[in-house]
């Protein structure tokens, strides 16, 4: 699929880092960024709670981990029902119990069903501690047929949630069909947004066989979701920079995240199952220096054959 004119004009138009309100937080040194209409001040360094935090078998080793982060500066918290049905929202949860004023907090629901869905946000905020979360997502958006599942039912429950101030916000995320995620995003009437955003340009579901390697960089969340989104002033953050690790050892990790918070996104969500890895991405971020247009072109060469196996990938993996 190769882009029009003014599908490249729209995305050669998008918001830069710098014009999101960057700026650096005085106590911990930590980059910040607005969350596009919310308003919201976060850390450009989101702390990822799935199958990453998960790792740490022993649950004081996890809240460690949790506290640190945020001691660093970390104030992006994510989570979701589906990382270990409910176990990651219980430990941000006990997290939460003393420091919830400190956090972005977002969680997500995979059931489709509205009653389902209710009943999920309902058991959310129990294990987290609170009577509110920040942002509540629609889960791991995948084909189309999906995307009408959940405007069937999940989306009204959002809608419900918001009107209720159990949650601030709603949004949707989506590592699978940036093209879906464009259609949602145009359709409806979400606060935010999550997205597979690397230096790979990981994007279209199932890929497409025999296609160009050219061609299908251009099938990307970069170029089709991430213009819809900001065409619409909602606050993005990125996913999946390393490629659930598909991507490290094939560019430096400080690289892969500079990628990511070159683009014009709040918050790049990582996972760090390691102390060493939480010290490493928060060094990055505090270092943190834009790419330039010809570094980033030069790095998305080197990870073209990356990108049509983090595509197959990604068009089976379970975001839990």
């Amino acid at each position: 699929m190769s882009l029009s004119r003014r599908q490249f004009l729209e995305t050669a138009a998008l918001v830069t880092p710098m014009s999101l309100g960057a700026a650096v937080d005085a106590k911990t040194g930590m980059p910040t960024r607005i969350l596009g209409k919310t308003g919201a001040r976060v850390s450009a360094v989101g702390f990822g709670c799935g199958s990453r935090f998960l790792m740490y078998k022993e649950e004081d080793q996890a809240l460690e981990a949790l506290t640190k982060a945020l001691d660093m500066g970390i104030t992006y918290v994510d989570t979701a029902f589906s990382y270990g049905n409910g176990k990651s929202e219980e430990r941000v949860g006990k997290i939460m119990k003393t420091r919830r004023k400190e956090v972005w907090l977002a969680t997500k629901v995979q059931d489709r069903s509205y009653d389902g869905a209710m009943r999920i946000i309902e058991g959310s905020l129990k294990r987290l501690q609170t009577d509110q979360v920040d942002l509540l997502h629609i889960h791991a958006l995948g084909d189309a047929d999906d995307l009408k599942k959940a405007e069937e039912g999940a989306l009204k429950a959002l809608y419900k949630a918001r009107e209720q101030k159990l949650t601030r916000f709603i949004g949707v995320t989506c590592h699978s069909d940036p093209t879906v995620l464009k259609t949602a995003i145009e359709r409806h009437d979400f606060d935010c947004t999550q997205m597979a955003l690397n230096a790979a340009r990981v994007g279209m579901r199932n890929g497409k066989g025999g296609m160009e390697i050219n061609d299908a960089m251009k099938d990307s969340f970069e170029l089709i979701a991430l213009p819809a989104a900001h065409k619409k002033k909602m606050g993005v953050t990125a996913m999946k920079i390393f490629g659930q690790e598909g991507l490290v050892g094939k560019a430096a990790v400080d690289k892969l995240i500079r990628y990511s918070l070159t683009l014009p996104v709040a918050a790049a969500v990582l996972g760090m199952p390691k102390l060493e890895f939480l010290d490493e991405n928060i060094r990055i971020a505090k270092a943190f220096k834009p790419l330039s247009k010809s570094e980033m072109h030069s790095l998305n060469g080197d990870l073209k054959l990356a990108k049509l196996e983090l595509d197959q990938f990604f068009a089976d993996h379970v975001d839990a």
